[in-house]
């Protein structure tokens, strides 16, 4: 199962201007997608599922539902990412399916042995730093934190990939990429900007650096 490098969590006032940012990713290059939506109904968030859907169909994007498992099944999405707090990623696993994506939530070293015991598909290892797009945030990692679990990662010669989350930007990419580290997830940097082909081709071309580890 191949992994973006680079995942776009969704961000928006509304569930229609979450859509509406989603399609400008695709549009400029954004090949993975994860729905992020809190605090609505289930109807609501079956119907912004289904449109993000056909949008990431139509652009040939990958399409993750957050936390919502059901509402993933429903809608025939790729998969679904967990937080920490929710479902367990063996029963999701039950409910959608050996080939969905099942990516998880990690704050620390134990929180990716526990993950990588579950099987999951990779790893969103968060937060880099403060982001406002989470209300219950988890304590800061920084570029210390990750360096400290890539060592104990590499030691005991794990596989899952590890994907960076939390208010990353451009100038984080080439430090976080030294860490070994598979990709990011980028929320803010991309919603807020112009110029996203740009911005995601250099995204991408910094996280498929070949770094050689010691």
């Amino acid at each position: 199962m191949s992994i973006s490098k680079l995942h776009y969590i969704t961000q928006g006032a509304t569930p229609e201007k979450h859509l509406e940012n989603l399609e400008k990713v695709c549009a400029n290059g954004g090949k993975w997608i994860q729905l992020r939506l809190k605090n609505e109904t289930q109807k609501k968030m079956l119907e912004t599922s289904l449109e993000a859907k056909a949008i990431c169909k139509r652009y040939g994007a990958t399409l993750l539902i957050n936390d919502h498992v059901e509402v993933a099944k429903e809608v025939d999405a790729d998969g679904v990412h967990l937080g920490k707090e929710d479902l367990h990623p063996t029963v999701a696993r039950k409910i959608l399916g050996a080939h969905k994506i099942i990516g998880g939530t990690a704050n620390t070293w134990q929180d990716i042995e526990n993950l990588t015991t579950k099987k999951v598909d990779y790893i969103g290892l968060g937060p880099f730093r403060f982001t406002k797009t989470k209300e219950k945030l988890s304590p800061i990692l920084g570029l210390k934190g990750y360096n400290e679990i890539f060592k104990k990662y590499h030691s005991k010669n794990l596989q899952t990939p590890i994907i960076a989350i939390g208010g990353i930007k451009e100038e984080d990419l080439l430090s976080l990429s030294e860490t070994g580290l598979h990709g990011v997830a980028m929320s803010g940097w991309l919603t807020e900007n112009e110029h996203l082909k740009e911005r995601i081709a250099a995204i991408e071309t910094a996280m498929n650096q070949e770094i050689t580890k010691e």
